[in-house]
């Protein structure tokens, strides 16, 4: 049985106004739900997947990377853009709270290629709880994942549109997340505090060892697949079917992210190191 988490560590004080949830809602498409609870959690995750774009054109753009709870929900609601794990899943959480959901942010740590886990704070989760008591797991930064909330406390498999999950207790009580039997990340459970996240960003937007310097990515998931411009290559997923085409001129980028991921650029980012192709996770 997985170890349920400490209390909810507060966060920076910060509580969106009744203005800042409904712009929020209108920025994805959804209604504002009757109760907290399951049901409603699952359709807002999945609309958030759906309208706000995993990417990291922040580091590429020269901008800076506040985790702030504000300055977040400025950038999804007021810039109509994405971010990383720590931007868009904190600003998902401020959202849930400001709905009467209890949410705590959970560190992680990636599984890499070598099928070892990553460094800490690599990544975040959000453990959330509904009015029913019930804890989730809700995550709209990891890119090409589960397109619904994974229930906490169920260790058997559980099936999404993304892949069949479950979660794995290990000896030292963390737990790892599985998709398809392969390990995406391991998470410590205990409550941590936004700042506490402050390293792994700086981690990912400085060092030469983290991809997202290296490379380029604003994804997003659609009805039929995932649509992903990395760099000028545009990788379109419809129905398992994989097209990929390298656009010509600064025009059509910007028109892709315009066109296709709602953000207005009046500068392109460009990737200062070597540009690989980059894996939305």
């Amino acid at each position: 049985m997985t170890t349920r988490p400490t209390a909810p560590v507060p966060s920076e004080p910060f509580a969106p106004t009744p203005g800042d949830v409904q712009a929020y809602l209108q920025r994805i498409g959804a209604e504002r739900p009757d109760r907290a609870d399951a049901d409603a959690l699952r359709d807002l995750q999945l609309r958030h997947l759906l309208t706000v774009p995993f990417e990291n054109l922040s580091i590429h753009l020269g901008e800076d990377i506040v985790l702030d709870e504000k300055a977040l929900l400025d950038k999804v609601i007021g810039a109509h853009r994405g971010g990383f794990c720590y931007e868009v899943n904190t600003a998902f959480a401020v959202l849930l709270r400001g709905l009467g959901y209890r949410v705590s942010l959970l560190q992680a740590r990636v599984f890499g290629p070598d099928g070892k886990p990553g460094i800490p704070y690599d990544h975040m989760a959000l453990l959330v709880e509904t009015v029913d008591g019930e804890q989730w797991i809700a995550d709209v930064g990891f890119g090409d994942h589960s397109h619904f909330p994974l229930r906490f406390d169920d260790h058997g498999d559980q099936e999404d549109p993304g892949g069949v999950f479950r979660l794995v207790v290990t000896d030292e009580g963390d737990v790892d997340v599985l998709r398809d039997g392969k390990p995406q990340y391991r998470m410590e459970v205990r409550t941590r505090r936004l700042a506490d996240f402050t390293v792994g960003a700086w981690y990912h937007r400085t060092s030469p060892d983290s991809h997202f310097p290296r490379s380029l990515v604003c994804s997003l998931l659609t009805e039929e697949g995932r649509i992903t411009l990395s760099d000028r290559k545009l990788i379109t997923r419809t129905r398992g079917e994989r097209d990929e085409r390298i656009l010509t001129g600064d025009d059509e980028v910007r028109g892709a992210y315009r066109d296709l991921f709602g953000i207005e650029l009046d500068v392109l980012p460009v990737v200062r190191g070597g540009i690989s192709d980059s894996n939305p996770r």
